[in-house]
């Protein structure tokens, strides 16, 4: 495949609530071609139901992969892997795959030896998604405004690169980048991962039974990620454990300069740091698409 068009055969395995959001994103914007293999029936239902997509499979069709011109593998990691070891062999020479795992350093040199020469793994991350899980729960217009990171290693070529950025294009993120494998997992670590921490616990640092029925918007804002996937974000924190405890570390050392600030009723200190985060803060606001 030289580059992606709207008669690409483009085949989604694991239609959960980002699988969804990519068959959505990418039949709305007129892809003709957009099919699936998951696990449950009811999801094809669902996605049939709606028109996402043009059909699917519970099991590994050998014919429908064979079919695909770009796969998208919106699979846990170490389910990603298992499929590869078991299924390779399904995938036609020249096929071109990716992936939305929020975790690089584990998974896409060990994909990428796993898979030869002849077939070629660009991988990839969508920073977006939401906090329920399943297809029923997916949307295109989370993509919108977010940031989608290309993730090259110097197994790719630059053909392969620019179809996996034209389908981040394609899906409508506002932004599209290039990291090293290194530089996503050290970025990851403190954008997504260290705040999902953060969330998980602040939530579980008060149990006081009734306080849902005093907090605000704020507490609701900053807590909103809590609502996790055990499952997979216990994962993704282990296969990053070296850079996420850094960054752990790195937020405890800072956390406890505010609270000695507070304690020694340095108002002036205190005032530095929230200018100094109300600066900064300014910078993360989504970009508008034109």
């Amino acid at each position: 495949m030289n580059k992606l068009t709207k008669d690409t055969k483009i085949l989604i395995i694991g239609l959960g609530v980002i699988g969804g959001g990519y068959a959505k994103a990418l039949t709305y914007s007129g892809y003709r071609h957009v099919r699936c293999i998951t696990k449950n029936a009811s999801d094809i239902d669902y996605a049939l139901t709606h028109g996402i997509i043009e059909c699917g499979s519970t099991e590994p069709d050998a014919e429908l992969i064979a079919d695909s011109e770009l796969i998208v593998f919106a699979l846990y990691p170490t389910v990603f892997i298992d499929w590869i070891k078991k299924y390779r062999h399904l995938l036609k020479s020249g096929t071109v795959i990716t992936d939305v795992t929020g975790i690089k350093g584990g998974i896409v040199y060990e994909i990428q030896q796993l898979l030869g020469e002849d077939i070629e793994f660009i991988s990839a991350h969508p920073m977006a998604g939401r906090e329920k899980s399943g297809v029923e729960y997916s949307s295109a217009e989370v993509f919108r405004g977010a940031n989608y990171i290309v993730v090259p290693t110097e197994r790719n070529t630059e053909a392969a690169i620019a179809i996996c950025e034209s389908l981040g294009e394609a899906l409508g993120f506002a932004r599209v980048t290039r990291l090293t494998v290194d530089e996503h997992d050290r970025m990851i670590a403190f954008l997504s991962q260290l705040t999902h921490c953060i969330a998980v616990t602040l939530m579980n640092s008060n149990t006081e039974p009734g306080l849902e029925k005093y907090t605000g918007d704020s507490f609701r804002d900053l807590t909103r990620i809590a609502k996790i996937n055990d499952l997979m974000w216990s994962e993704l924190f282990l296969l990053n454990k070296d850079a996420l405890v850094s960054e752990m570390d790195a937020f405890t050392e800072k956390f406890v300069q505010l609270r000695n600030m507070i304690a020694n009723s340095d108002q002036e200190a205190i005032r530095s740091e929230m200018r100094s985060a109300t600066s900064r803060r300014e910078l993360f606001d989504k970009p508008k698409n034109n």
